[in-house]
């Protein structure tokens, strides 16, 4: 076992590897033994698992191997990482270096382990004592990594990433990167939507990225997928898309799945990532992600492009979803795909960097959320068009979900209060539903009021602000009751109607 890369499901023996490693022409010789301990961030923990994808882990561990040689000029280096479970103060990894001085067998020890720690996809679970568990990153060895100087004209740096100019927006700051390395999202498709959409969530710090793709990079996909390069078509695009995304940000865990998503593997698909981000140009796949995610409760952002055309929708738990607004749905063949119908590669471009920051308002409770409305670009003319969606009644995949429009009655949807004041109080954004005339002959005083006339609100493309509930009012009641009956039935909630509206206020004042 001389300059290689392995996974063991037996404990490690660092005996053995340290003698496969000796050289007469060496005088240096190095090790790194990582052990599994019994806490982490204050949590007392009783195993760990380790997972691995061991196919691509197995080739960028010993990609990994060469590079230390290469930079190093050490004569031999191996690394040997568990499998399964493990028992604490079992042995987890092993990295040992043999040179011909100990300081390159030093540096080439460092740079192995943590290079392995940022860039292959091995996968840690930890169980607690408290019968918790949970899959963590590993990262704090390599974040804080200093310069490495080899020689005298050899250099390597392993910077930590910088989130500053995002978390320098006031509706970021620190607690939303958090939310970002918290969260974790499924990139299915990794082609011209794709490529955009993961390389923007990665550089934003998202916790975990999935791709998911069967394809090999073809030298006709680069004019929009620019993150490959021509040297590597025949590779799989889920391998090149780790390895680039690892060299943009090694904190990021990528995780790889190449295979083709379809209705029988979609469920397992989605069900460990908290949004998915849908960059195919496959109807059929599509439809089993938008049915998956509708039984999984899972946001979706779904793209296409034809030509110079592109469409864009965000799919929420509880709204409209694609067979909402296409119950006949096209079937893969009758529209031509982008090797069929051609294609410039800003379109994709475009649309998948609109997927990305629907994403990122998603994660971070953004304004200005995409909802219940699909999006039609014309890039040649720069047009853009709103459809309102709604969801409907005869949808299937609602009732197989049992997702169905939440049934309520009247006086469950009114509330009272004694002011505005005690509604905001309460938690409630407040939103003033009259027309703009009636607002400026009567003010609503007392609290924060958000206005948009009833008629925007249900008929113009207009949103509601991200609020944890709502609370609709008018002059007496029963608009407020009315559009609080009508976004209940979209899926909508939780939105109430103030009783009485403003009139009733008044008499209390």
């Amino acid at each position: 076992m001389v300059n290689t890369f392995q996974f063991s499901p037996e404990p490690i023996d660092p005996s053995t590897l340290r003698g496969a490693l000796a050289d007469p022409a060496c005088g240096g010789y190095a090790s790194f033994e990582g052990w599994v301990r019994d806490c982490n961030d204050g949590r007392a923990v009783q195993r760990l698992e380790y997972e691995a994808f061991e196919a691509l882990a197995v080739k960028e561990g010993e990609r990994i191997i060469a590079e230390a040689i290469e930079r190093f000029g050490i004569a031999r280096a191996a690394c040997v990482h568990r499998l399964g479970t493990l028992r604490i103060g079992e042995m987890a990894v092993w990295v040992g270096a043999s040179a011909p001085h100990r300081h390159e067998a030093f540096l080439a020890c460092r740079y192995i382990i943590d290079a392995v720690k940022h860039r292959v996809p091995v996968w840690k679970k930890e169980h607690y004592r408290d019968g918790d568990s949970d899959w963590v990153n590993c990262e704090r060895c390599a974040t804080g990594a200093p310069e490495i100087h080899a020689g005298a004209h050899a250099h390597v740096a392993l910077p930590v990433p910088d989130y500053s100019r995002q978390s320098a927006l006031r509706e970021v700051g620190a607690s939303g990167q958090a939310r970002l390395g918290a969260a974790r999202a499924l990139i299915v498709g990794c082609g011209g939507l794709g490529v955009p959409a993961m390389s923007y969530l990665a550089g934003a710090g998202i916790g975990r990225l999935g791709v998911v793709d069967a394809d090999v990079l073809e030298a006709s996909n680069l004019h929009r997928q620019p993150l490959y390069a021509l040297r590597d078509c025949g590779r799989p695009k889920v391998e090149l898309a780790a390895e680039r995304l690892r060299a943009l940000n090694p904190a990021v865990d990528v995780r790889t799945y190449p295979v083709r998503l379809d209705a029988d593997n979609a469920a397992e698909m989605v069900a460990d990532y908290d949004i998915i981000i849908e960059c195919t140009d496959n109807i059929a796949t599509k439809l089993a992600l938008n049915d998956a995610c509708l039984r999984a409760g899972k946001p979706a952002v779904f793209a296409s492009v034809y030509q110079y055309e592109g469409q864009l929708q965000v799919v929420r738990p509880g709204g409209p979803c694609l067979r909402c607004l296409w119950p006949e749905a096209v079937r893969d063949g009758l529209v031509g795909n982008c090797a069929e119908a051609g294609v410039l590669g800003p379109v994709p471009g475009t649309l998948g960097t609109l997927q990305a920051l629907e994403a990122l308002k998603l994660l971070l409770d953004l304004p200005g959320q995409l909802a219940e409305t699909l999006l039609i670009f014309d890039l040649l003319t720069l047009n853009i068009s709103r459809i309102r969606t709604r969801r409907s009644a005869q949808c299937p995949q609602h009732a197989l979900a049992g997702d169905r429009a939440p049934s309520v009655t009247p006086e469950s949807l009114e509330v009272e209060f004694e002011s505005l004041h005690a509604a905001s109080e309460a938690g409630y954004l407040i939103v003033d539903i009259r027309e703009r005339p009636e607002q400026a002959l009567r003010p609503a005083v007392g609290a924060p009021v958000h206005s948009l006339p009833l008629t925007e609100l249900l008929y113009g493309g207009t949103d509601l602000p991200p609020a944890s509930k709502y609370l609709l009012v008018c002059a007496a009641g029963a608009r407020s009751l009315a559009a609080a009956q009508e976004l209940r039935a979209r899926g909508r909630a939780p939105i109430f109607s103030l009783r009485g509206g403003l009139a009733a206020l008044d008499s209390r004042a």
